[in-house]
């Protein structure tokens, strides 16, 4: 056996088995804590909870299937179902399974049940604001910590609040929370009650073990529901008036003193088609000096049609470094200096409407990566300011940032930016289904949080701000995009 064998935790005496061993820690290298939380998640029915609470990694993991023979070379598909489910379809290869192919099989040889399926998927979907809406109902009964969606949902089940033949807690807490959830719970019920009746697995002493510890009996669930206090409508940002509103794109691809950025052209194409097509009145402005965008400022700080609009898109393609962008001609401009310009006191015709800021530039130091990416900026040694420095301090403001303070973002210099490509595909997937604006960059925040270069060594991790008084839900556009 390799070290590196040993140190992923696999054991195996037989040497033929070392390159699928191989294979299973490159999958362990291509997966983040999210991905590993969600195979711990999928894995509670198979392996027990006190080994899963110890796994730490997605090799940790592998290594439980492989002594429970859920895992061999000769049958890898419940590793393929797994990944399947996690959205990892790309890493199928290593198994030498294909999308298809598992999608084929899942009917007949799928192993986690409707209802691990289910959870897994109303995860995905509830957003940090439902999140924090469904602890507040539950506040009484829920540790306060940090939770993850999947971690609450877990939590419920441990608890015993809800399982495969108990969801009232949960179609409770989801048509008050996030109304559109309880499709997905219908389905469940559909193909749950469609399924041959099985008699139970045994799951062994330890869980008949925490079966008799159950906290909570279908009573005290009872008392619990009939307790949650009515959750308040949320208020949503009005979105009627007689139009959308402007988009600005400053979109600087070459520089008098520092590296051009190809690839960004196809982010300001792609911005301007999306928002275009959500009703925005759209300009974009290349390779902006400063004094360019200082006049681009005081025009549309001074806009008269910010009036009759429901909100205002200003978007900035860049080099930059701690909370500020480059102009084309090489100054550095403040974050926050640019949002100022559109305070109420500013800017009174956007006085308590939406104001969103998108800015796809490094906020660290530049790195040498592999010729397909490159990196948009400067110097991650220093302590970065806090990200909410650059808000100004008053209602209805949201940034945007295409990566957290001290770290670099990356532009594919054909494709775009992960960060900006991300965004414009989630709200053309997302608008339609009439996510707010939060949950769509909590979705742009996983989608680009789970990208890497082709070493699988390079990440981004974007982080949003705001001071939104309410949920900003842009109306479904008539026209499909």
């Amino acid at each position: 056996m390799t070290s590196q064998d040993q140190n992923s935790g696999f054991r195996s005496d037989d040497n033929g088995q070392s390159s699928f061993l191989g294979k299973l820690l490159t999958i362990d290298s291509k997966l983040g804590n999210q991905d590993v939380e969600g195979l711990k998640f999928l894995c509670r029915d198979c392996i027990s909870h006190r080994q899963l609470e110890k796994s730490s990694s997605a090799s940790d993991i592998f290594d439980h299937l492989l002594e429970e023979e859920l895992l061999s070379e000769e049958d890898p598909f419940f590793l393929a179902e797994l990944l399947y489910i996690i959205k990892q379809k790309s890493l199928l290869r290593y198994l030498n399974q294909s999308k298809e192919q598992v999608e084929s099989l899942l009917p007949t040889r799928g192993r986690v049940s409707l209802f691990r399926n289910l959870l897994y998927e109303l995860s995905e979907s509830i957003g940090s604001e439902n999140l924090k809406d469904m602890i507040f109902l539950l506040r009484e009964s829920i540790p306060k910590i940090q939770m993850t969606s999947l971690g609450f949902l877990a939590y419920l089940e441990k608890q015993g609040l809800i399982d495969e033949d108990n969801l009232r807690l949960l179609e409770d807490l989801c048509r008050r929370v996030v109304p559109n959830l309880m499709r997905k719970i219908e389905k469940y019920k559909r193909e749950k009650a469609s399924q041959v009746v099985t008699p139970p697995v045994d799951r062994g002493p330890e869980s008949l073990h925490q079966r008799k510890e159950e906290p909570f009996s279908r009573s005290d669930i009872e008392e619990l529901l009939e307790a949650l206090p009515a959750l308040p409508k949320a208020s949503v940002y009005r979105m009627d008036r007689k139009h959308r509103g402007h988009c600005v794109v400053v979109n600087n691809h070459k520089f008098t003193s520092m590296l051009d950025r190809p690839g960004t052209d196809k982010d300001a194409e792609h911005l301007r088609h999306v928002f275009e097509w959500l009703g925005f009145s759209v300009r974009v402005y290349d390779n902006v000096t400063k004094g360019h965008l200082d006049n681009v400022l005081q025009e549309y700080k001074c806009h008269p049609g910010h009036s009759d609009g429901d909100c205002f898109v200003f978007c900035v393609l860049t080099h930059g470094k701690f909370g500020a962008v480059y102009s084309s001609d090489g100054t550095l401009v403040p974050i926050q200096e640019i949002m100022s310009h559109f305070t109420a006191q500013q800017c009174p015709g956007l006085a308590h409407k939406p104001k969103l800021f998108f800015i796809q530039a490094c906020q660290g130091e530049e790195i040498q990566p592999p010729v397909f990416i490159e990196a948009d900026a400067v110097n991650p040694e220093r302590v970065p300011p806090s990200l909410q420095d650059s808000i100004p301090d008053e209602a209805d403001f949201l940034l945007g940032l295409a990566t957290v303070p001290g770290y670099v973002s990356f532009r594919h210099v054909e494709k775009g930016s992960w960060y900006i490509q991300s965004l414009c595909n989630h709200l053309k997937s997302l608008v339609p289904r009439n996510e707010d604006i939060l949950s769509i960059l909590t979705a742009v925040n996983n989608d680009v949080s789970q990208q890497a270069d082709r070493e699988g060594t390079k990440k981004q991790m974007p982080q949003p701000a705001f001071t939104l008084r309410k949920k900003l839900v842009f109306p479904v556009p008539q026209e499909k995009l």
